[in-house]
């Protein structure tokens, strides 16, 4: 699939959710996902599509750099997720918690993971990428794996 799948999921969706793992693979140009991660960046970046994250994605982005005392990284990641063109973070509100909730009971996924599907839901997202399998339960939108889209 490569390169053509991601185009072809993009091409469906408009509005896309991305899972956190997305942007560390992106971040840290891991070697099998980081030319899909550079596509769907640069289709946010052109507008083609807009991405949602939750403000998960963000807390978890910042993890390692602060554990890690690099303060100059964990800011650098801050202004690229808070600053990235066509990329809306959405706070976790009582809808959102509400909707997350469904989606636990539903699909038994976990919290943060059902967190941040809900946060692409409640931006009006139709796609979602992760690479987490357990996703992949969830009907309310379609979950791509990037491992489904390795060639």
């Amino acid at each position: 699939m490569g390169v053509r799948g991601l185009k072809a999921f993009l091409s469906r969706h408009r509005r896309v959710g991305a899972d956190t793992m997305v942007f560390i693979y992106h971040l840290q140009d891991h070697p099998r996902y980081s030319p899909l991660t550079q596509l769907l960046l640069e289709a946010w970046e052109m507008g083609r599509n807009a991405g949602v994250i939750s403000l998960i994605t963000l807390l978890e982005v910042l993890v390692k750099p602060k554990r890690e005392g690099n303060m100059e990284a964990a800011r650098d990641y801050l202004e690229l997720l808070t600053t990235y063109p066509n990329l809306m973070i959405v706070e976790v509100d009582l809808q959102v918690a509400e909707l997350a909730s469904d989606l636990r009971a539903r699909y038994g996924v976990r919290t943060p993971d059902a967190l941040q599907v809900a946060a692409a839901l409640r931006a009006g997202a139709t796609g979602f990428i992760t690479n987490d399998r357990r996703l992949k339960r969830v009907a309310e939108l379609e979950v791509v794996l990037l491992d489904e889209l390795l060639p």
